[in-house]
């Protein structure tokens, strides 16, 4: 009871604190800034392991300032994340910027479905709250819920106040089934870690033995819809452009796992290009292979 009763207050405190000019959010990050890193340490450790073991043919000092501009940008993120439970439309469209959406729309003009993939990175928010906007027909994203219902309920509002329906991952299938007949995009943040037991597909991304969730796979193929990568690109604070690529236009004349081997090279290039802006104090490679020696 405790514990609901702070969540609730913790919603409440969060969602009045959106109301507070972007502008001013940014100086907050700032200060948040030297909290996080320099005072608090968040995830520190995670972070400097990763980004090691991801570049291990950059020096400790190079490691470092891509460390320190990834906690700068992590302190801003978590504000416009913050931003999201007040941003105005108007605000969204003038942020983010789609680029080659029309790609997209010649499938639904035909009454085509598509698929969608992107990774966390940049703020992948944002970008599907504009989706929503822009987007001519409905975006089931898929996204795994948090273990606090309160605060999910909080982020499920804000995910899908402008069009999208947000669509817990173990529903996929039965909300893919109820919508077969309607032309729509289901979107995939595919560089999430399976959980132990439930990793059956290894590559090696960012320099390690990586396992990969093939949801986005099994529905191209069984339902050979095109998917699009969504590639976010840091533009200026608090600016983004997402750009429409398609990576795989007819699924079932793929081999086995190349699906996923396109979306996963597609993404670590994007990191390798600027690094600052992948979510790095996720425990991307906590599952390990069980018969690892």
């Amino acid at each position: 009871m405790i514990k609901k009763s702070f969540s609730y207050i913790g919603v409440v405190f969060l969602s009045f604190f959106s109301l507070l000019p972007t502008q001013f959010l940014y100086l907050i990050s700032a200060f948040c800034y030297y909290i996080l890193y320099y005072l608090v340490g968040y995830r520190k450790k995670v972070v400097r392991e990763n980004l090691v073991n991801s570049f291990p043919e950059k020096s400790l000092e190079e490691i470092i300032i891509i460390e320190k501009r990834f906690f700068r940008y992590f302190a801003d993120l978590t504000m416009e994340v913050i931003k999201m439970s007040s941003i105005s439309e108007k605000e969204v469209l003038k942020r983010v910027k789609f680029k080659n959406l029309h790609l997209v729309e010649a499938h639904f003009n035909k009454g085509e479905s598509v698929l969608a993939c992107t990774g966390h990175y940049g703020n992948w928010e944002w970008g599907m709250l504009a989706l929503g906007i822009h987007l001519s027909k409905t975006a089931y994203v898929i996204y795994k819920p948090l273990n606090n219902k309160i605060f999910d309920n909080w982020f499920l509002k804000m995910r899908s106040k402008y069009g999208n329906v947000c669509v817990p991952m173990r529903q996929t299938l039965r909300m893919l089934t109820s919508k077969k007949n309607e032309a729509s995009m289901f979107c995939f943040a595919s560089d999430q870690s399976p959980v132990q037991g439930e990793a059956h597909y290894w590559l090696n991304f960012l320099n390690q033995d990586t396992s990969a969730l093939l949801g986005l796979e099994k529905i191209a193929m069984q339902t050979n819809r095109p998917i699009f990568y969504f590639k976010l690109t840091y533009l200026k604070r608090g600016y983004y452009e997402v750009e429409c690529v398609p990576i795989c236009p007819v699924p079932k004349e793929t081999k086995e796992h190349e699906i996923t081997d396109i979306h996963f090279k597609f993404l670590e290039q994007i990191i390798n290009e600027e690094p600052s802006y992948w979510l790095w104090s996720h425990r991307r490679w906590k599952t390990k292979r069980q018969n690892a020696s």
